[in-house]
């Protein structure tokens, strides 16, 4: 059970490893693009690839669907960047269903691990494997398997090395079960950091803060959903997308927010120093490196961002 691309890689290890998989599950196609023309999820894309069959409820908890997950007598069910299921699907098959998990819980539980992890200047994360219960993310753990987070890496650069991960690691955990040789452990009873859902609100640049803490979150937010914030240029006010930057430390005495262009870079000055802002997206445009933005956009001597 899976969508994203994420999930893919899980699939696709199994399948080339030769365990036989009697079904996949996934979200309902959705409208996408300008056209809004309707979309199979990635997990989808690759299951009829390979003529896997494959099941899309729009209810955990409709009668048909309930009798169609029945009718494919799975020994065991595999949950990969799905959603939340409901007792009866999950208590179905004999030998469990467990979850695969992109952070060490239980550490990030919630929507958007990877993007948190980053966000919150971690350098170290992970993967796990865990049996799961009625509440999200606190079932028995299984396996667990550390990952490291260099300080240039952006949320997609963690998200392949824990894709590529985590499908390993369900494969030694598929192992375990079927050898009868599982060893859990509960979760630790303890306050942890929390894997919150991206909003508009907490995904906008403060320009007040330091400038790791804006660093962070530029690079946990790339390349998706982005860190935004306004341009306020030439009287106008408009609203932006920064896809990557860098700092340096600098002591100066300009105003959090006022951004110049020194040596064909664009600098913005913040509390401890300077972000170069590499990548940029403005309004209805294309995201562009700066060094292509400033050949064609000349931004006004007082332009500031919020």
């Amino acid at each position: 059970m899976g969508t994203p691309d994420f999930a893919v890689a899980t699939l696709k290890n199994l399948v080339e490893n030769k365990y036989k998989i009697v079904g996949v599950i996934t979200a309902p196609d959705r409208p996408a693009g300008r056209g809004q023309k309707l979309r199979a999820s990635a997990v989808k894309t690759y299951a009829e690839s390979i003529n896997l069959p494959v099941l899309q409820p729009t209810n955990l908890k409709a009668t048909d669907f309930l009798e169609e997950l029945k009718n494919l007598e799975a020994d065991l069910q595999i949950i990969v960047a799905f959603r939340m299921l409901p007792k009866v699907v999950w208590a179905m098959p004999k030998l469990g269903t467990f979850n695969l998990h992109a952070s060490l819980l239980p550490e990030y539980r919630g929507a958007a691990p990877i993007n948190w992890a980053v966000i919150n200047g971690e350098t170290v994360t992970g993967n796990t494997t865990f049996f799961i219960d009625e509440k999200i993310d606190t079932g028995n753990i299984i396996l667990q398997q550390k990952v490291a987070i260099a300080t240039t890496d952006t949320a997609g650069v963690l998200h392949d090395k824990l894709m590529e991960q985590g499908a390993q690691l369900v494969l030694q955990t598929v192992d375990l079960i079927e050898q009868g040789n599982i060893n859990t452990q509960a979760q630790p009873d303890k306050e942890p950091k929390t894997a919150y859902k991206l909003t508009k609100e907490n995904t906008k640049i403060d320009w007040s803060k330091n400038g790791e803490v804006i660093y962070n979150l530029i690079r946990g937010l790339s390349p998706y959903p982005s860190a935004w914030c306004y341009l306020n240029d030439k009287d106008k006010q408009q609203q932006i997308k920064i896809l990557n930057a860098s700092f340096q430390k600098n002591k100066h005495s300009k105003t959090f927010g006022t951004l110049k262009i020194i040596d064909k870079k664009i600098c913005v000055f913040v509390k401890n120093g300077i972000i170069y802002i590499n990548k940029m997206q403005l309004p209805g445009k294309k995201a562009m490196d700066s060094k292509d933005l400033l050949n064609g956009y000349v931004f006004d001597e007082n332009a500031f961002l919020q």
